[in-house]
């Protein structure tokens, strides 16, 4: 019999930081549930207001910004406004210019992740967006939820 590679919901064990995410009513499609394009959205406000917060990333003035190249998400179970979303974060990858992070999304209090998915953010020099290797700050900051 064959194994299989479906993938699985991760717990919050799997993930090192999180963040409270308040659903809005427009988040919710015709059909009840947050639409998916909305988890998206969750997963890059996770990443960039942790770096934020940590003094990582400077949006407005840094020397380098983050581009998503590759982003991916499974869903496992619906989320519906009015639900609050803790978002779980972690860095999966580091490589010299590029960090690879895992985001899971829980119903508040809920030992699993309705959602997992990933994205791919390779730094680039703002001006003239060639890759460039990871700020120290920055690099020491990711290492902390590797």
């Amino acid at each position: 019999m064959k194994a299989s590679t479906r993938p699985q919901a991760n717990p919050r064990e799997h993930y090192r930081v999180f963040r409270t995410i308040g659903t809005r009513w427009m988040d919710n499609d015709v059909y009840g549930h947050v639409n998916n394009v909305v988890y998206y959205s969750w997963f890059d406000t996770a990443v960039n207001a942790w770096l934020i917060e940590q003094g990582a990333l400077d949006i407005h003035a840094g020397e380098v910004i983050g581009l998503v190249i590759e982003t991916q998400c499974n869903y496992f179970a619906p989320l519906a406004f009015p639900q609050t979303i803790e978002a779980g974060l972690r860095v999966a990858h580091l490589g010299s210019s590029s960090v690879r992070y895992e985001v899971g999304l829980f119903a508040q209090g809920e030992p699993m992740a309705a959602a997992c998915g990933h994205f791919v953010h390779v730094y680039v020099d703002r001006n003239s967006r060639r890759p460039v290797p990871l700020p120290a700050v920055l690099k020491r900051t990711l290492q902390t939820i590797a």
